[in-house]
């Protein structure tokens, strides 16, 4: 059967939003959601939550245990390994693909998003923070060509992005170098080399402190 477009932007719209809630850190690894209380949140019936859901699990975001119950994936070290890597592969390489269509528009438009994370830290915002990195990262590759790529690692992050509050929680107190600020001096300079060490170095630090800590701790943050 044919859906029609209000149909189709419906499906669209919770899908989007069942999204940005994984990337963003607001489905915690291991929590299981029921169709139904999506549903009565959004204020939808559970017929489009299910198609945003079939969706997300075959994007690897979700495994659903049933009809009714689907579970966002727990975290493990060989996934975690996994990840990591192909971030490391994948996100260096488009911010450097970004370069040469990178203008004054996108600068002042990072520096921004870079204070936001700043002060997100600082305040204890967490939703702030998560969108706030989420943004910066995704400036920079939206800016590339390359769609394939681009949807690749939109992926890694539906995966990723439950778990990346754990950075946020551990950030605080740790001495992490700012490597969004390294990154924006790489573009401002126009140094594809120095682009892409800066933002793989902003991917490991942050994985790395998970690593390095622990992958489950009493920090994670409720959602």
């Amino acid at each position: 059967m044919i859906k029609d477009d209000a149909e189709e932007g419906l499906n669209t719209a919770v899908y989007n939003e069942l999204r940005t809630r994984l990337v963003t850190g607001r489905m915690s690894p291991g929590h299981e959601l029921s169709t139904r209380s999506i549903a009565a949140e959004l204020g939808v019936s559970q017929t489009p939550v299910r198609d945003a859901l079939s969706r997300l699990s075959a994007e690897g975001a979700v495994s659903i245990r049933s009809k009714r119950r689907v579970r966002v994936p727990a975290m493990t070290p060989e996934r975690f390994d996994d990840l990591l890597r192909c971030r490391l592969m994948l996100e260096p390489e488009a911010a450097a693909l970004a370069l040469p269509r990178l203008d004054a528009a996108h600068m002042r438009l990072l520096r921004e998003i870079d204070a936001k994370l700043d002060a997100a830290i600082l305040s204890g915002d967490a939703d702030a923070y998560m969108q706030s990195n989420h943004a910066f990262h995704f400036t920079l590759y939206r800016a590339q060509s390359r769609q394939t790529l681009l949807q690749l690692i939109e992926t890694l992050w539906l995966q990723f992005g439950p778990f990346m509050r754990l950075v946020y929680g551990r950030a605080s107190n740790a001495h992490l170098h700012d490597h969004h600020q390294t990154a924006i001096a790489a573009i401002k300079a126009g140094d594809a080399e120095a682009l892409r060490a800066a933002i793989a170095a902003d991917i490991s630090d942050g994985m790395g402190l998970i690593a390095r800590t622990g992958l489950m701790s009493d920090d994670t943050l409720s959602v």
